[in-house]
Protein backbone atom coordinates (compact mmCIF):
# COMPACT_ATOMS: atom_id res chain seq x y z
CA UNK A 1 0.00 0.00 0.00
CA UNK A 2 1.13 3.36 -0.76
CA UNK A 3 0.30 6.54 0.85
CA UNK A 4 0.71 10.07 -0.31
CA UNK A 5 0.34 13.39 0.69
CA UNK A 6 -0.39 15.99 -1.80
CA UNK A 7 0.38 19.79 -0.27
CA UNK A 8 -1.66 19.20 2.82
CA UNK A 9 -2.17 22.24 4.59
CA UNK A 10 -4.02 22.37 7.59
CA UNK A 11 -5.71 25.55 9.62
CA UNK A 12 -7.79 25.91 12.79
CA UNK A 13 -8.41 29.98 13.03
CA UNK A 14 -5.67 31.83 12.54
CA UNK A 15 -3.26 28.63 13.27
CA UNK A 16 -1.89 27.03 10.83
CA UNK A 17 -0.93 23.54 11.99
CA UNK A 18 0.34 22.02 8.10
CA UNK A 19 1.90 24.21 5.62
CA UNK A 20 1.81 22.68 1.94
CA UNK A 21 3.29 18.96 3.42
CA UNK A 22 4.12 16.00 0.64
CA UNK A 23 5.28 12.70 1.81
CA UNK A 24 4.90 9.27 0.62
CA UNK A 25 4.65 6.03 2.18
CA UNK A 26 6.05 3.05 0.00
CA UNK A 27 4.71 -0.21 0.86
CA UNK A 28 6.63 -2.14 3.43
CA UNK A 29 8.50 0.97 4.30
CA UNK A 30 8.84 2.56 7.53
CA UNK A 31 8.89 6.16 7.30
CA UNK A 32 9.44 9.02 10.40
CA UNK A 33 7.77 11.72 10.95
CA UNK A 34 9.99 14.03 13.77
CA UNK A 35 9.61 17.54 15.08
CA UNK A 36 9.40 19.81 18.48
CA UNK A 37 6.03 19.48 20.02
CA UNK A 38 3.27 21.81 18.17
CA UNK A 39 5.16 20.60 14.43
CA UNK A 40 2.19 18.99 13.40
CA UNK A 41 2.95 15.59 13.43
CA UNK A 42 -0.14 14.31 15.13
CA UNK A 43 -2.06 16.99 13.00
CA UNK A 44 -0.71 14.95 10.22
CA UNK A 45 -2.21 11.69 11.37
CA UNK A 46 -5.67 13.37 12.12
CA UNK A 47 -5.45 13.72 8.23
CA UNK A 48 -4.64 10.41 7.14
CA UNK A 49 -7.24 9.03 9.41
CA UNK A 50 -9.93 11.68 8.63
CA UNK A 51 -10.51 13.42 12.13
CA UNK A 52 -8.73 16.84 10.63
CA UNK A 53 -10.55 18.04 6.97
CA UNK A 54 -7.29 19.86 5.32
CA UNK A 55 -7.67 23.02 4.06
CA UNK A 56 -5.72 22.69 0.48
CA UNK A 57 -4.02 19.54 -0.41
CA UNK A 58 -4.98 15.89 -1.43
CA UNK A 59 -4.10 11.96 0.09
CA UNK A 60 -4.09 9.21 -2.30
CA UNK A 61 -3.94 5.52 -1.20
CA UNK A 62 -2.48 3.13 -3.93
CA UNK A 63 -2.71 6.08 -6.20
CA UNK A 64 -6.54 6.68 -5.93
CA UNK A 65 -7.83 9.45 -4.11
CA UNK A 66 -8.11 9.23 -0.83
CA UNK A 67 -11.01 11.07 1.86
CA UNK A 68 -10.75 9.20 4.67
CA UNK A 69 -13.52 8.54 7.47
CA UNK A 70 -12.50 7.39 10.77
CA UNK A 71 -15.08 4.61 10.69
CA UNK A 72 -13.51 3.08 7.34
CA UNK A 73 -9.92 3.16 8.17
CA UNK A 74 -9.75 -0.47 8.50
CA UNK A 75 -11.64 -1.01 5.72
CA UNK A 76 -8.80 0.61 4.01
CA UNK A 77 -6.02 -1.34 5.51
CA UNK A 78 -5.03 1.46 7.51
CA UNK A 79 -4.62 0.69 11.90
CA UNK A 80 -3.70 3.80 14.00
CA UNK A 81 -2.38 3.40 17.88
CA UNK A 82 -2.91 6.66 20.04
CA UNK A 83 -0.13 8.72 22.15
CA UNK A 84 -1.70 6.98 25.11
CA UNK A 85 -3.12 3.56 24.78
CA UNK A 86 -7.10 4.05 24.13
CA UNK A 87 -8.39 0.62 25.76
CA UNK A 88 -11.85 -0.08 26.80
CA UNK A 89 -11.95 -0.62 30.33
CA UNK A 90 -14.61 -2.12 30.31
CA UNK A 91 -13.59 -4.66 28.15
CA UNK A 92 -10.94 -7.68 29.04
CA UNK A 93 -7.63 -7.83 27.25
CA UNK A 94 -8.70 -10.07 24.84
CA UNK A 95 -11.88 -7.84 24.06
CA UNK A 96 -10.06 -5.35 23.18
CA UNK A 97 -7.84 -7.00 20.61
CA UNK A 98 -10.58 -8.12 19.55
CA UNK A 99 -12.51 -5.29 18.89
CA UNK A 100 -9.63 -4.25 16.33
CA UNK A 101 -11.11 -7.15 14.16
CA UNK A 102 -14.30 -6.30 14.52
CA UNK A 103 -14.71 -4.88 11.01
CA UNK A 104 -13.97 -8.59 9.58
CA UNK A 105 -17.11 -9.71 11.31
CA UNK A 106 -19.90 -10.76 9.35
CA UNK A 107 -22.21 -11.05 11.87
CA UNK A 108 -20.85 -8.48 13.30
CA UNK A 109 -18.91 -7.89 16.92
CA UNK A 110 -21.59 -7.43 19.50
CA UNK A 111 -23.15 -10.22 18.32
CA UNK A 112 -20.15 -12.20 18.41
CA UNK A 113 -19.27 -10.84 21.87
CA UNK A 114 -22.32 -11.64 23.49
CA UNK A 115 -22.63 -14.83 21.70
CA UNK A 116 -26.03 -14.03 19.87
CA UNK A 117 -27.39 -16.57 17.51
CA UNK A 118 -25.33 -17.13 14.06
CA UNK A 119 -22.24 -15.04 15.65
CA UNK A 120 -20.19 -18.48 16.93
CA UNK A 121 -18.16 -18.99 13.94
CA UNK A 122 -17.41 -15.24 13.94
CA UNK A 123 -16.47 -14.95 18.24
CA UNK A 124 -14.25 -18.35 17.87
CA UNK A 125 -12.31 -16.50 14.86
CA UNK A 126 -11.97 -13.22 16.47
CA UNK A 127 -10.58 -14.82 19.54
CA UNK A 128 -8.49 -17.18 17.76
CA UNK A 129 -6.90 -13.52 15.68
CA UNK A 130 -6.72 -12.09 18.88
CA UNK A 131 -4.98 -14.43 20.49
CA UNK A 132 -2.62 -14.86 17.79
CA UNK A 133 -1.64 -10.99 18.06
CA UNK A 134 -1.55 -10.94 21.54
CA UNK A 135 1.36 -13.91 21.12
CA UNK A 136 2.79 -11.72 18.38
CA UNK A 137 3.40 -8.73 20.96
CA UNK A 138 3.94 -11.11 24.20
CA UNK A 139 0.89 -10.19 26.28
CA UNK A 140 -0.83 -13.30 25.74
CA UNK A 141 -1.01 -14.52 29.16
CA UNK A 142 -2.67 -11.55 30.09
CA UNK A 143 -5.68 -11.85 28.03
CA UNK A 144 -8.30 -12.20 30.28
CA UNK A 145 -6.97 -9.24 32.73
CA UNK A 146 -8.61 -5.85 32.66
CA UNK A 147 -6.45 -3.18 30.96
CA UNK A 148 -6.56 -1.16 34.01
CA UNK A 149 -4.76 -3.61 36.27
CA UNK A 150 -1.77 -3.91 33.71
CA UNK A 151 1.43 -2.02 33.83
CA UNK A 152 1.49 0.69 31.45
CA UNK A 153 4.46 -1.22 28.94
CA UNK A 154 1.98 -4.02 29.16
CA UNK A 155 -0.88 -1.91 27.90
CA UNK A 156 1.16 -0.26 25.06
CA UNK A 157 1.24 -3.51 23.66
CA UNK A 158 -2.28 -4.49 24.10
CA UNK A 159 -2.93 -1.40 22.23
CA UNK A 160 -0.34 -2.34 19.53
CA UNK A 161 -1.93 -6.03 19.89
CA UNK A 162 -5.22 -4.61 18.57
CA UNK A 163 -4.05 -2.14 15.74
CA UNK A 164 -2.61 -5.30 14.28
CA UNK A 165 -5.91 -7.85 14.48
CA UNK A 166 -6.82 -4.97 11.88
CA UNK A 167 -4.35 -6.92 9.74
CA UNK A 168 -3.37 -3.29 8.20
CA UNK A 169 -1.51 -3.40 5.51
CA UNK A 170 -0.30 0.57 6.67
CA UNK A 171 0.29 0.65 9.90
CA UNK A 172 0.12 4.67 12.30
CA UNK A 173 2.20 4.54 15.24
CA UNK A 174 1.92 7.89 17.38
CA UNK A 175 4.25 7.87 20.10
CA UNK A 176 4.75 3.98 20.64
CA UNK A 177 7.83 3.69 22.84
CA UNK A 178 6.34 6.68 25.28
CA UNK A 179 6.53 5.02 29.06
CA UNK A 180 8.61 2.52 27.96
CA UNK A 181 12.43 1.41 29.07
CA UNK A 182 15.28 1.33 26.74
CA UNK A 183 14.93 -2.42 26.55
CA UNK A 184 11.46 -1.90 25.74
CA UNK A 185 12.23 0.58 23.26
CA UNK A 186 15.10 -1.98 21.67
CA UNK A 187 12.84 -4.95 21.77
CA UNK A 188 9.66 -2.34 20.03
CA UNK A 189 12.11 -1.70 17.54
CA UNK A 190 12.85 -5.04 16.05
CA UNK A 191 8.93 -5.91 16.40
CA UNK A 192 8.05 -2.57 14.25
CA UNK A 193 11.03 -3.89 11.63
CA UNK A 194 9.47 -7.74 12.02
CA UNK A 195 6.32 -6.64 10.24
CA UNK A 196 7.20 -6.05 6.62
CA UNK A 197 4.29 -3.54 6.40
CA UNK A 198 4.33 0.01 5.24
CA UNK A 199 4.38 2.29 8.85
CA UNK A 200 4.57 5.71 9.97
CA UNK A 201 6.18 6.43 13.29
CA UNK A 202 5.65 9.43 14.74
CA UNK A 203 8.18 9.49 18.50
CA UNK A 204 10.56 11.06 20.12
CA UNK A 205 13.43 8.89 21.08
CA UNK A 206 15.41 9.21 18.25
CA UNK A 207 17.22 5.86 18.81
CA UNK A 208 14.17 4.54 17.78
CA UNK A 209 13.83 6.43 14.79
CA UNK A 210 17.14 6.28 13.66
CA UNK A 211 16.93 2.28 14.29
CA UNK A 212 13.81 1.56 12.11
CA UNK A 213 12.97 4.45 9.68
CA UNK A 214 13.67 3.59 6.22
CA UNK A 215 13.05 7.55 5.52
CA UNK A 216 12.12 10.52 8.12
CA UNK A 217 10.22 14.14 7.38
CA UNK A 218 11.38 16.44 9.55
CA UNK A 219 8.60 18.88 10.90
CA UNK A 220 8.70 22.37 12.02
CA UNK A 221 5.87 24.74 12.37
CA UNK A 222 3.64 23.01 10.32
CA UNK A 223 6.69 22.69 7.33
CA UNK A 224 8.95 20.11 5.78
CA UNK A 225 12.11 21.42 6.69
CA UNK A 226 14.18 18.28 5.70
CA UNK A 227 13.49 14.21 4.05
CA UNK A 228 15.97 11.85 3.52
CA UNK A 229 17.35 8.82 5.00
CA UNK A 230 18.29 8.29 8.53
CA UNK A 231 22.47 8.92 7.60
CA UNK A 232 20.66 12.12 5.83
CA UNK A 233 19.42 13.51 8.62
CA UNK A 234 21.71 13.09 10.59
CA UNK A 235 24.26 14.77 8.60
CA UNK A 236 22.25 17.31 8.33
CA UNK A 237 23.97 20.32 10.58
CA UNK A 238 20.31 22.37 10.87
CA UNK A 239 18.46 19.23 11.78
CA UNK A 240 20.86 17.94 14.16
CA UNK A 241 20.96 21.08 15.99
CA UNK A 242 17.42 21.64 16.30
CA UNK A 243 15.85 18.51 16.88
CA UNK A 244 18.96 16.02 17.50
CA UNK A 245 21.09 17.35 19.83
CA UNK A 246 25.18 17.40 19.20
CA UNK A 247 25.05 13.60 19.07
CA UNK A 248 23.03 10.90 17.88
CA UNK A 249 23.23 7.07 18.95
CA UNK A 250 22.21 4.44 16.67
CA UNK A 251 20.76 1.77 18.15
CA UNK A 252 20.43 -1.51 16.06
CA UNK A 253 17.30 -2.50 16.24
CA UNK A 254 18.00 -6.02 15.32
CA UNK A 255 20.81 -6.91 17.87
CA UNK A 256 19.30 -7.92 21.13
CA UNK A 257 20.57 -5.90 24.20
Amino acid sequence: MALALHGITARFGGLVALDDVSMRVPPGRIVGVIGPNGAGKTTLFNVVCGFVTPSAGSLTLDGAPLRPKPHRLTALGIARTLQGVGLFDGLTVLENVMAGASHTAQAGFVPALLGLPGSDRDERRLRDLAMECLTEVGAAEHAAAAPATLPYAVRKRVALARALAARPRLLLLDEPAGGLSAEEVQELGRFIKDRKIAVVLVEHHMDLVMAVCDEIVVLDFGRVVAAGTPDEIRDNPAVAEAYLGAEVTTVDAETPA
